[in-house]
């Protein structure tokens, strides 16, 4: 176990998506390894995910509730900058806000790791914020990313060599939790239906609506069951156009699902309607399940998870029209769907559990 050096992962707002199932599996392998472990966060609501020996370092006001997230952010980089004052021999890995990390580690010349989330074709658009990514990225000791897309993207757009390692799968426990009992009542049925689910946070990102518009274009053709789980800005779009459209003895949106793998279980197929990812860890999930995958072909991780189509069916983002389709022909070729289902098994050893851990212990310990 190395003792020197202490080593602080930076997550500012701690929620219930896959960045923070990240964290969760990486610190707590970490903390197996390394004496000094502190998560640096707004609150410590989430602390029973992590191991007893990880610190918390958190801000001692109970105001930040209710407060914006950048409001956060800047609470937690005070604080922050308030205990790297007073330690040197120190490495931060940033999970969360990342340029202000970087730029507060610059002026007091600590070493940073960054773990980038979302691919850059999400925000790229934007000048000032490419402008300024693009000026203080380079400042990073290094900067990993989560699919070998992404890396491409990373590395022509910002001149920088990103390190990729794949999010770790930890099939084990994903098998284990969806055996829990509690079920979904929507998905029982006495007819014979599709089931289909998509999880994911209700912003413009997940673009839950694409998956809403095919559900309405399907209603009179096949008999189906949607649910849609998570929680969001978004909910009320999503609720609205479920009552406009009659589609509320179809389709039911459901709060986050601390596990959502048993109602997962009980689906037939996933659906990932997203703009742009990093690399979506749902989609490794439901491959685990046996569920077949239909994504959206977004900006990064879904092409590269599902081998460019032969392991799931992929669409083009925001076309409802297809994604119909692609429904359809599942309903009426689950052959070809068993096929699908054996490549996208075979092909998940990439995301191995202990191999990608294995590659951040290795690459954080050449900077302690």
């Amino acid at each position: 176990m190395i003792n020197n050096k202490e080593l602080i992962f930076f997550m500012p707002f701690i929620g219930g998506g896959g960045v923070e199932k990240n964290l969760f599996i990486i610190s707590n392998f970490f903390s197996k390894k390394l004496k000094n472990i502190t998560i640096c966060t707004h609150s410590k609501k989430y602390k029973n995910k992590f191991n007893k020996n990880i610190k918390f370092l958190t801000p001692k006001t109970k105001l930040l509730k209710k407060c914006s997230l950048k409001t956060k952010y800047l609470f937690c980089l005070i604080i922050l900058f308030k205990f790297l004052l007073h330690k040197k021999n120190v490495v931060v890995f940033s999970f969360q806000a990342n340029i202000y990390c970087i730029l507060l580690c610059k002026l007091l010349g600590i070493k940073i790791i960054v773990r980038s989330n979302s691919s850059p074709s999400g925000w790229y658009h934007n000048f000032i914020k490419k402008f300024f990514y693009k000026k203080i990225i380079s400042f990073a000791n290094k900067v990993i990313v989560n699919s070998l897309e992404f890396k491409k993207q990373m590395d022509k757009r910002f001149n920088i060599d990103a390190h990729c390692i794949f999010n770790p799968l930890n099939i084990h426990e994903i098998l284990k939790k969806s055996k829990y009992a509690k079920k979904d009542t929507f998905f029982i049925t006495k007819k014979k239906c599709l089931k289909l689910i998509n999880i994911g946070r209700f912003t413009d990102q997940k673009d839950q609506i694409t998956i809403l518009k095919a559900a309405n274009l399907l209603k009179d053709k096949i008999n189906f069951k949607l649910i849609i789980a998570g929680r969001g800005v978004e909910e009320k779009k999503l609720k609205r156009y479920i009552k406009d459209h009659n589609l509320n003895h179809l389709v039911k949106i459901r709060n986050f699902l601390e596990n959502p793998y048993p109602v997962m279980k009980q689906s037939d197929f996933l659906i990932l309607s997203s703009k742009y990812e990093g690399l979506p860890n749902v989609l490794l999930e439901g491959i685990v399940l046996n569920k077949l995958i239909i994504s959206s072909d977004c900006p990064t991780g879904p092409k590269e998870i599902l081998s460019k189509g032969k392991g799931g069916y992929l669409f083009k983002i925001g076309d409802y029209n297809e994604l119909s389709n692609k429904i359809i022909y599942y309903y009426k070729n689950k052959s070809k769907i068993n096929s699908m289902l054996k490549f996208s098994k075979k092909n998940i050893k990439r995301f191995d559990y202990d191999i990608n851990l294995n590659k951040y212990y290795n690459l954080v310990k050449s900077f302690l």
